[in-house]
């Protein structure tokens, strides 16, 4: 009898998740029958005119103040309305991701997406060898390796499951189709990693994440926690390091950038230095940021403030 009582109280717990994974399900479907820009105009209208009511909204202007003490209450709201605006996008954008990536190397800036940095692709194709490329929450940041699995460049990608365990499993099958081997971020995925590196392949990481237990570092000058991962995967390897990201410009195009190899900071052994690297990595992603401010997402906690709001 207990069992039974067990599993009905976990289904009445996990019927609220169930129900907005419903309702998820039901508005990519809404938009998959409307044309792409359509669906992605229309996305950014609805949640930007929901986001500004919800709770994390209050989170998100806190944030918004911290990072730019200088910006005008004007500026902040600005910023937020738009960064919720590019929320909306980013959603509609999951159902017409294959046809948004329609880059071709022979008709450059005819399509949708334009790339800076073909010729490393093609060297990290054509010349295989352990490599990794990081990247933070901007733009729509899930356009990276469908773009190299477009080039035939597969990575392993290692990414943070949504809290709701429904939509994960529809992100993860989603994603699995598009972007090859994915880990999701849990104790273990490192050694994943690495024996990816191992056998001489590439791997990809978000490094703009919630850590709790991380280098201690700044963002934005304000104390955070930074995963030590990507330094002690190339402490072990050697690996290349490689910074990426996604832009959105106007018309639902997109810009893809990956930049050259980076030479991380060692220590006084000759080391990679595991502490200065963490540091290296926040300041490239405030570096983005600051340049397109909208395209982040402010709405979740990287500072770990909103048990104090």
């Amino acid at each position: 009898m207990r069992p039974l009582i067990t599993k009905i109280v976990l289904a009445f717990r996990r019927f609220p998740q169930w129900l907005v994974a419903k309702l998820v399900l039901v508005l990519l479907q809404v938009l998959k029958l409307l044309p792409a820009d359509a669906a992605i105009n229309a996305a950014d209208r609805v949640v930007r005119f929901i986001g500004p009511k919800t709770s994390r909204h209050k989170l998100m202007l806190t944030n918004l103040r911290n990072a730019f003490p200088e910006k005008s209450a004007a500026e902040i709201d600005r910023i937020a309305t738009d960064a919720w605006g590019h929320m909306g996008r980013q959603l509609a954008e999951y159902v017409f991701l294959d046809e948004l990536f329609d880059f071709d190397p022979e008709r450059q800036g005819e399509g949708r997406v334009e790339v800076s940095g073909v010729p490393i692709f093609i060297d990290l194709l054509e010349n295989p060898r352990p490599f990794i490329v990081f990247t933070g929450h901007t733009g729509n940041f899930e356009m990276l390796p469908v773009a190299g699995a477009a080039f035939g460049l597969y990575v392993t990608v290692l990414f943070r499951p949504p809290n709701n365990p429904y939509i994960a499993d529809m992100v993860f099958d989603f994603r699995r189709a598009r972007m090859g081997n994915l880990v999701p971020s849990h104790a273990g995925s490192s050694f994943q990693l690495a024996r990816q590196l191992e056998a001489g392949a590439g791997v990809g990481i978000l490094v703009d994440q919630k850590f709790k237990k991380g280098q201690p570092t700044t963002f934005f000058g304000r104390d955070v926690r930074t995963n030590p991962l990507l330094a002690k995967l190339v402490r072990q390897f050697g690996c290349e390091v490689y910074p990426a990201r996604c832009i959105r410009l106007p018309n639902n195009r997109y810009r893809l950038e990956i930049e050259p190899k980076v030479e991380l900071p060692r220590d006084k052994d000759g080391r990679i230095d595991v502490q200065a690297t963490a540091q290296y990595l926040n300041d490239k992603v405030e570096s983005w940021v600051r340049e397109y401010p909208e395209q982040w997402l402010w709405y979740h906690d990287r500072w770990n403030i909103k048990k104090n709001l």
